[in-house]
């Protein structure tokens, strides 16, 4: 059994989440997901939600076999827990695919990391990102 772990932040579900984490679960026969802990979200403006609702929201899904908060200072330790075939990431997440093999290497988990395929939206009004989805909303409601 080939077991994929996904991970993201999530705050504002959105088609791009559901087509990154589908993609993931087509690599494997069972899918694990890490929410990232809002206090360690450092790349962009840290989410709205708290990490329960968050990863509640993921589990909730069909395609998803178990989803986890992350660990509070290590992000490797739940990696090392689970022990994945895959890690999938989304194909514009922020992270260094080298960085994070030399990192598994280094702590002697075996698997390979693999990007999920983008997601063209059918139409040019289809938002497929938290930011786009928020601009929106701003333009729309906020004054």
């Amino acid at each position: 059994m080939t077991h994929v772990l996904a991970q993201g932040t999530f705050d504002i579900l959105h088609p791009g989440h559901v087509h990154y984490l589908r993609d993931a679960a087509e690599m494997g026969d069972r899918l694990s997901v890490i929410i990232a802990r809002r206090e360690n979200v450092t790349h962009k403006e840290p989410p709205i939600l708290p990490n329960r609702q968050r990863r509640d929201m993921i589990q909730a899904l069909e395609m998803v076999d178990h989803a986890r908060v992350g660990h509070p200072e290590d992000i490797f330790a739940p990696i090392e827990e689970l022990d994945p075939d895959i890690i999938a990431l989304g194909y514009d997440q922020h992270h260094d695919d080298a960085a994070i093999e030399a990192e598994l290497d280094r702590r002697g988990i075996d698997c390979v990391v693999r990007r999920a395929s983008p997601l063209d939206p059918e139409a040019s009004e289809e938002l497929l990102s938290t930011g786009r989805i928020i601009d929106r909303i701003c333009e729309e409601r906020c004054d």
